[in-house]
C-alpha cells in the first residue's frame, strides 16, 4: 500500500502559493535548487516533465534514475527530492486538486494516477513508453497557453490537463502493487529524524545520536535512511546545513564565518569547500548574486 497521507506529518510542508482564481502554475527549471535537493512534501499536486539532461528522484523511499522525456507525478504528501546528474532541465506543473473538482463529479477517477501511485500507478513514466511523447506534447501546449495568457487560456490549460490525465488513466494503470515503497512506519521514523536535525542544525550530530532518536542501531538506521532519502544521514545533514546557509546569505547580514557556525560547520575552510562543491559557487559570490550585485 502507499504510505499514509495523514496531515500530521513530522516534516512541515512546503508552502506552495497558487493564485486563488486559477490555482495552477507552470514554470521551467534548470538544475535543482538546494531546497528541492532536501526531502520535502506539499499539498499541491505536481507534474515534472524532463526536457533535458538527467538526474535522480527519490519518492517515498524509491529511487528513480531519469533522463530526457521522462515524467513524474507527485501526489499530495509524497516525500520526495531530486538532484541533477548532468544539465538537468524540466517543466514543472503545480496545481491544487480543487482545480479539477467539477470534473471529479462526472469522472471520479480523473485524479487516480496521483491518488494511487504505488498500487495502480507509478510516480515515474519512462520516455520509452509509447504514450510518453503525447503526454509531453500536452505539457508543452499547456505551458505555451499559460505563458501567452490569451483569452480563454484557462479553459485551454484545463482542457489539456484533462487530456493528459485521461491518457495516463487509460495507458498506465496496473492492478498489482509492484513499486516497492517503504513502509509507513519507516517513513515516519525518518521524518522524525529529519525534523529533529532540521530544528537544531548547529548541533554536532553523530550517526549514533541520530539512530538513537528512533531506537535503531547505527548500521540499520544508516541503511534505512539511505533507502528512503537517497543519501547517507551525514551527507543529508550537510545538505540541510547548506540550504540553511543559503537562506542566511540571502536574508541576514552575518559574516560568512557566523553563517558557517550557525549552520553547524565548525571549520570555515571545510564550509567553503562543501559549499562550492554542492552549490557551485563560493558563499560570498552567491550572496552577491542573491542580492542582485555583479561579481
Amino acid at each position: 500500500m502507499k504510505p499514509s497521507t495523514s496531515s500530521s506529518l513530522h516534516i512541515q510542508p512546503d508552502q506552495i502559493i497558487l493564485p486563488s482564481r486559477f490555482p495552477l502554475s507552470i514554470s521551467s527549471s534548470k538544475g535543482v535548487t538546494p531546497s528541492f535537493q532536501r526531502l520535502h512534501w506539499h499539498r499541491a499536486l505536481e507534474i515534472n516533465w524532463i526536457t533535458g539532461g538527467s538526474g535522480i528522484y527519490t519518492i517515498n523511499g524509491r529511487e528513480y534514475h531519469f533522463e530526457q522525456g521522462d515524467l513524474f507525478l507527485i501526489d499530495s504528501h509524497d516525500l520526495h527530492r531530486a538532484y541533477e546528474s548532468k544539465n538537468l532541465e524540466m517543466v514543472i506543473v503545480m496545481f491544487e486538486p480543487a482545480l479539477l473538482g467539477a470534473e471529479q463529479r462526472y469522472d471520479p477517477d480523473i485524479l487516480q494516477p496521483f491518488r494511487h501511485t504505488g498500487t495502480r500507478f507509478s510516480n515515474h513514466i519512462s520516455h520509452t513508453h509509447p504514450s510518453s511523447p503525447l503526454l509531453g506534447e500536452y505539457i508543452e501546449k499547456m505551458q505555451r497557453e499559460y505563458e501567452l495568457g490569451q483569452p480563454s487560456f484557462i479553459s485551454a490549460v484545463r482542457g489539456l490537463l484533462l487530456l493528459f490525465m485521461a491518457e495516463i488513466n487509460r495507458r498506465f494503470r496496473t492492478e498489482q502493487d509492484t513499486f516497492g515503497y517503504a513502509s509507513t512506519k519507516h517513513l515516519e521514523q525518518i521524518r522524525e529524524v529529519i525534523q529533529t536535525m532540521d530544528a537544531d542544525l548547529a548541533k554536532p550530530w553523530s550517526l549514533k545520536e541520530l539512530a538513537d532518536l528512533v531506537h535503531l542501531s547505527p548500521s540499520r538506521f544508516s541503511v534505512l535512511f539511505s533507502q528512503i532519502v537517497g543519501s547517507s544521514p551525514m551527507n543529508y545533514l550537510v545538505q540541510l546545513r547548506l540550504e540553511y546557509a543559503v537562506k542566511l546569505l540571502e536574508e541576514d547580514d552575518l559574516s560568512v564565518l557566523e553563517i558557517a557556525e550557525a549552520a553547524g560547520f565548525r571549520n570555515l575552510s571545510n564550509f567553503n569547500r562543501l559549499f562550492l562543491h554542492h552549490i557551485g559557487v563560493t558563499p560570498s559570490v552567491l550572496r552577491r548574486r542573491l542580492r542582485g550585485k555583479t561579481e
